[in-house]
């Protein structure tokens, strides 16, 4: 099948090149990089490392559904 493609100039020539120097074709070059990326396994996703609260839990006195005595408690400007 033919098609046109947009690539990177750079890319095309280090691509070129490469093929010259193994003896082939920049189109079986394309060829086997899209199979051996086609037929590669799915690369799982990294989990990320959430932190972890190592305190002694939340404070008495502490009201979690009030944002206003959180955000003051915080600030400093109330006692728990």
């Amino acid at each position: 099948m033919r098609t046109t493609l947009d690539l990177n100039d750079a890319l095309v020539r280090k691509a070129k090149k490469h093929a010259a120097e193994r003896g082939t074709t920049l189109t079986a070059l394309i060829e086997e990089a899209l199979r051996v990326r086609l037929e590669a396994p799915a690369q799982p996703k990294r989990r990320r490392k959430l932190p972890v609260f190592k305190g002694d839990g939340v404070r008495s006195g502490v009201e979690l559904h009030d944002t206003s005595a959180l955000m003051e408690l915080l600030d400093g400007d109330a006692a728990p």
